[in-house]
């Protein structure tokens, strides 16, 4: 089966689909279509869309959706939202397809490509990987991103200000947080003395995580094993298949490539170990734990963004943004289930309890 993979949805919730390791599918926003292999939907009809945007637009505007996830992100599902409460109707205002490729970032400028020749009108991403495919296959479509840590030094814009280009979106600052990561990790956790940190070799931040996760780890006399992947294979098998790495807990990286948060939350059941995250979608779904800009209020942000450039701004000229809402997530359920007892000053600050 191809790593490039379509999904359409409609209404739905703040998740997405997300398939992990173990090949089951966790879905807030639809049913049987993340088998569509279809990647914008065309259709007919009136759009209610203020006279002078009907005129340049002529259709429905058709946003492609490109992201290295199982499917459709929570960033995604914040867009809709956002362009839902700016008065936007899908199937009617626009169209919203999703291009995914399954943790695969080789496949990610071929899926840009492709959604370049379908003739989408404006491209939404997630991630800098993905970004930086859609400004490699166009220079002419407008391209917002999100999840995006300093867009600037990544060559994606030319400064927060002026973006200059067809590129613009929201920023986040995950890698940055890394240490607070490490810091609440080890006080949820007595004892913790060694974790475990797997990261795809590729990435392009992965320099600075691994620095900034070193530079925590001596201040706090936590030793992190890390552990370099380069496949997806590798990946299983170092997380899920009970290799024994003597450690204590394990770092999910913020990015999906290679499925490594997947087979992560698998490993929090599956091998009884306690697992932190950079997104709250995990612990929701049986993480232990989370620190990190929520994703999907990147999304929400963005929908300010598409609306003025649907209405006639260039991307170039619309200011970056930054998403300084930072959520940090215990599912108090998973930590029963591991033995542990979350100490009362790390649950007074958590922004986000599940039971």
């Amino acid at each position: 089966m191809p790593a490039r993979r379509t999904v359409m949805f409609g209404q739905g919730g703040r998740g997405g689909h997300l398939t992990h390791a173990g090949g089951q599918r966790l879905s807030r926003i639809g049913g049987r279509c993340l088998l569509m292999l279809v990647v914008i939907l065309l259709a007919s009809g009136i759009s209610p869309l203020s006279l002078a945007q009907a005129n340049a637009l002529k259709r429905p505007v058709r946003i492609g959706v490109l992201s290295e996830s199982w499917g459709a992100p929570p960033a995604s599902v914040g867009l809709r939202d956002g362009l839902e409460a700016l008065g936007y109707r899908e199937d009617q205002d626009y169209f919203l397809g999703v291009r995914f490729t399954q943790g695969n970032l080789a496949e990610l400028p071929v899926a840009a490509r492709e959604l370049v020749q379908y003739g989408v009108d404006l491209i939404f991403v997630t991630g800098v990987n993905g970004a930086k495919a859609a400004q490699q296959a166009t220079r002419n479509i407008p391209v917002v991103f999100t999840s995006v840590d300093d867009p600037v030094a990544f060559g994606l814009v030319a400064s927060y200000a002026r973006p200059g280009g067809n590129l613009t979106g929201v920023t986040e600052v995950s890698i940055q947080l890394g240490p607070k990561r490490l810091e609440l990790f080890h006080e949820m956790i007595p004892g913790l003395k060694r974790v475990l940190f797997p990261y795809h070799t590729t990435v392009p931040s992965i320099v600075d995580t691994l620095r900034l996760y070193r530079q925590a780890a001596a201040h706090l006399g936590i030793e992190v094993v890390e552990l370099a992947l380069r496949s997806q294979t590798e990946a299983e098998a170092s997380l899920t298949r009970n290799q024994d790495h003597k450690v204590q807990g394990i770092l999910s990286p913020g990015t999906l490539s290679l499925n490594i948060p997947g087979f992560v939350l698998q490993a929090t059941s599956e091998r009884g170990i306690a697992t932190m995250f950079a997104q709250p979608f995990y612990v929701e779904r049986g993480g232990l734990a989370s620190y990190g800009p929520d994703t999907y209020e990147s999304g929400r942000m963005a929908a300010r963004l598409v609306d003025k450039i649907l209405k006639g701004t260039k991307p170039g000229d619309i200011p970056v943004e930054v998403n300084n809402d930072i959520v940090f997530a215990i599912n108090l359920k998973v930590a029963k289930a591991l033995g542990l007892t979350i100490p009362p000053i790390v649950l007074f600050q958590a922004d986000r309890v599940f039971r």
